[in-house]
């Protein structure tokens, strides 16, 4: 791990050439049935594996824990970072990497509210640091790297991964069963179909998007089919999530350096 006990990585070049893997979690209720640590605890999870399967390629960071979770603050155990400070945040433990001499970064995320003020992140790095020191840094959710294994493939029987549902109380059965409580699994109330909002997962995504605060598309604070889960489902998520983030990063890994193409 980047910091593992006292134990600190030496800036050689055999070092800085590995790449630096950062997870990204959140703290947020999950309905009934699944404890607010639940995206923070899947991320780890996946990154962790992902290091003990490449040790020489990856220096694995402490997950952040905290997210962009405002959406879900009418729910108790929320804790939240405003997406503007969540950019900023995103921005200096980058910068930080970066003056430790590594330019290769992967961010691993586990929080659909964290994408948006990590790609404005992104783009700050970009603009800071492509004319001098050039680095890679990539946003990789590990759910959309697995592609169709989280989209309604079998044996998954809603159509995609949203909130405390199918997708992940399995993945928690699986990792962490004895932190699940199935018996309190509630299908949540929400709002009526209208054939182009996603309402978490009942519509396939066509083009708009309406942003709602929690409370007004779930009446629980989860979403999709939790009912559903199953430890075997969890097992096939988790197999395909670190298989597809395995395969990044070997790809990642030998990325030639990005060149500026205008003389």
């Amino acid at each position: 791990m980047f910091f593992s006990g006292s134990t600190y990585p030496s800036l050689n070049k055999e070092t800085s050439n590995k790449i630096v893997l950062l997870p990204l979690g959140a703290i947020e209720q999950h309905g009934l049935h699944l404890p607010v640590s639940t995206d923070t605890d899947i991320v780890t999870a996946v990154a962790t594996y992902a290091e003990s399967k490449l040790p020489d390629d990856i220096l694995l960071c402490p997950t952040l824990a905290y997210g962009s979770s405002h959406h879900h603050q009418a729910f108790g155990g929320t804790l939240s970072v405003s997406p503007q400070l969540y950019t900023q945040l995103v921005i200096e433990i980058v910068e930080s990497v970066i003056k430790s001499g590594f330019t290769k970064i992967i961010l691993l995320n586990g929080h659909g509210g964290n994408i948006t003020p990590v790609k404005q992140a992104l783009s700050v790095l970009s603009n800071r640091y492509d004319a001098t020191i050039n680095p890679t840094i990539a946003l990789a959710t590990y759910w959309e790297l697995a592609g169709i294994t989280f989209a309604g493939e079998p044996p998954m029987q809603s159509p995609a991964l949203s909130h405390a549902c199918e997708y992940e109380t399995s993945l928690m059965l699986h990792l962490f069963p004895g932190n699940v409580l199935m018996e309190k699994v509630q299908r949540a109330a929400r709002p009526e179909s209208n054939g182009y909002i996603a309402w978490e997962d009942d519509e396939p995504y066509r083009g708009v998007t309406v942003v709602k605060q929690t409370e007004f598309v779930s009446g629980n604070g989860c979403s999709g089919e939790p009912q559903l889960a199953t430890k075997e489902k969890g097992q096939h998520l988790f197999e395909h999530a670190t298989k597809a983030l395995l395969d990044f990063i070997v790809s990642f890994k030998n990325w030639p350096t990005i060149k500026k193409l205008k003389p």
